[in-house]
């Protein structure tokens, strides 16, 4: 495959390596960063947090626990008072007192018969008996129960015994229907007897009664200390949890209200502000990270101003130097080619003047004269071209490239007519940009491949279009001389050219121009080198739409920035 030239331009020599730029007269050194000095690590004092927390809540725990267990024994023995009190000791008492009454009715049936020999009177005698026997089995089961002795009961039937013996069942043994003599003979032996009974019964019924006033006595004292140990018990909760909220407002919340206001201070812009530690040994260690976070922060961000200031300056300057350009530019276009004009005037003013009175010589110098003239010229406008192509004056809009397309082939209609050229397209889409670049965009790809045709067939270009996300992927293929693909880079070169210049005309300038356009755009142009029926370039665009637009615009204020 043959090779064509890398634009629509020439130049006599292919272009040297850009060197570096040094720094201006308005740039300073920028100082190194001041060495910040780090915190260093100590080792954190005290206990971490979750120790703190474990210990307290095991003390509360146990503290509690004993509490619990002083309560429990005081409930239990509340109940075991109040059980006696009301299960024994008051029943013991009631029996005693039925007891009393059941030998009162025992000695008056007893007197009753024995004074008139009436059997109604053996009545309340009998009864008594009975009772007697109840209330002694009651007293007797109350009293080994609760573990009291029973001496006073035992003496009380002893006596009760005696008087049985004495009194009451002689006379109640005489046959009825008369007045018994032994009542009134034993009359006497039998109050005696009686009077030492009621003695026992009033004994047994004080020890009773005692017993019950104590038993009251001890339930009172129960429930006013079991009413002291819960008042305790509250206290105790209420303290453990004072100090477990001043404990961890101290040890916890303060420490940590301090480092999140020392953060606050940092993030508000104090990176100089150091963050203090305290509390428990884990908050102290974050405190040391956060401030190592901090000193690193502060040093990155010196560094970032210093290289901002840095780029402000070189961005300045850059102003400056675009400004000279721009001004030389001017001076190119205008002052450069007025004299080149001249001599290209006056040196074809000399060929039709002196035509036929030089030797074949002389006219080939006029000519060259003319031709390097005339070269120089097209390369001085080239150039202006170039350099203004990464600047506009309107912002980014919709472009319809169908209309763009139009203008493009209209400006190229005649070299079209005279190769023969067959020119068609896809439908084409809107994209953001800016008319008259992508004009020149399209104006120079086309113009390239109608001049780069092949000697053996007519040319045939065609335009493509594909969408590829948020852009547009556009083709420009024909089927002339082709580009080897080891010079796919080196074809958006400014003035590479691989062509002599009597082969094909130019400066060299057209692909540089056209990458220089794409990427103004935001967009990437490469050679498909896979393609090999001639040559295919692609490019690509952003879709119309607000993003995009706005995308264009920052890039086109960085671009105009440097």
């Amino acid at each position: 495959m043959t090779s064509r030239e890398a634009g629509s331009d020439e130049l006599d020599h292919p272009a040297s390596g850009a060197t570096a730029a040094s720094p201006g007269p308005g740039l300073e050194p920028v100082p190194e960063p001041a060495t910040r000095r780090r915190p260093t690590r100590r080792r954190p004092t005290g206990w971490t947090t979750s120790r703190w927390l474990t210990v307290g809540v095991g003390c509360t725990l146990v503290v509690l626990v004993v509490l619990g267990l002083v309560g429990a024994w005081l409930l239990a023995h509340g109940t075991a008072v109040n059980q006696r009190l009301i299960n024994r000791s008051t029943p013991a008492l009631i029996a005693a007192v039925r007891l009393d009454a059941s030998l009162v009715n025992q000695e008056t049936g007893a007197r009753g018969y024995g004074m008139t020999g009436h059997v109604d009177f053996l009545e309340p005698y009998r009864l008594g008996v009975a009772e007697q026997d109840r209330a002694v089995r009651e007293l007797r089961q109350l009293l080994t129960a609760d573990g009291e002795r029973t001496d006073a009961l035992d003496t009380l039937l002893t006596r009760a015994d005696r008087w049985h013996e004495v009194y009451a069942d002689p006379i109640v043994a005489a046959p009825s229907g008369r007045p018994v003599p032994l009542a009134t003979a034993q009359a006497g032996a039998g109050k005696a007897a009686f009077d030492a009974l009621r003695a026992a019964s009033i004994t047994l019924n004080g020890q009773l009664t005692e017993a019950r006033a104590q038993a009251r006595a001890d339930l009172v004292a129960v429930r006013t200390l079991r009413n002291w140990t819960f008042t305790a018990i509250a206290a105790v909760i209420l303290v453990v949890a004072v100090l477990a909220f001043v404990g961890l407002r101290r040890a916890v919340s303060g420490p940590l209200a301090r480092l999140a206001g020392d953060a606050e201070r940092v993030t508000a812009g104090s990176f100089d502000h150091p963050i203090r530690s305290g509390g428990p040994a884990d908050i102290q260690t974050v405190a040391w990270a956060v401030d190592l976070m901090r000193s690193r922060l502060a040093e990155a961000y010196t560094t970032s101003e210093q290289a901002r200031l840095k780029v402000d300056r070189q961005a300045d300057e850059l102003r400056r130097s675009n400004t000279d350009l721009e001004q030389f530019a001017y001076v190119a276009s205008h002052d450069l080619q007025e004299p080149l004009r001249k001599v290209t005037s006056f040196c074809q003013l000399l060929q039709r003047r002196y035509a036929g009175q030089l030797d074949e010589r002389g006219e080939q110098y006029i000519g060259f004269i003319v031709d390097g003239a005339t070269r120089m010229q097209r390369l001085i406008q080239d150039l202006l071209a170039f350099s203004r192509a990464g600047r506009a004056d309107q912002p980014a809009e919709t472009v319809e490239l169908e209309q763009v397309y139009d203008r493009a082939t209209d400006s190229l209609a005649l070299a079209v007519q005279e190769a023969g050229a067959e020119l068609s397209h896809d439908v084409l889409p809107a994209v953001v940009g800016h008319p008259s670049h992508l004009e020149m965009l399209l104006t120079n790809l086309l113009g390239n491949a109608v001049k780069f045709r092949h000697p053996d067939r007519a040319p045939v270009i065609h335009v493509g279009a594909v969408r590829d996300g948020d852009q547009w992927q556009i083709s420009v293929t024909d089927n002339g001389i082709g580009i080897d693909p080891q010079y796919s880079d080196r074809v958006f070169v400014i003035f590479q050219r691989l062509h002599a210049r009597d082969e094909f005309p130019g400066t060299g300038i057209g692909l540089a121009l056209c990458k220089k356009i794409i990427e103004y755009h935001g967009g990437r142009i490469w050679l498909d080198t896979e393609y090999s029926g001639g040559t295919r370039v692609v490019f690509t665009l952003n879709a119309a739409g607000p993003a995009a637009a706005a995308g264009l615009a920052a890039a086109a204020g960085t671009d105009s920035a440097v």
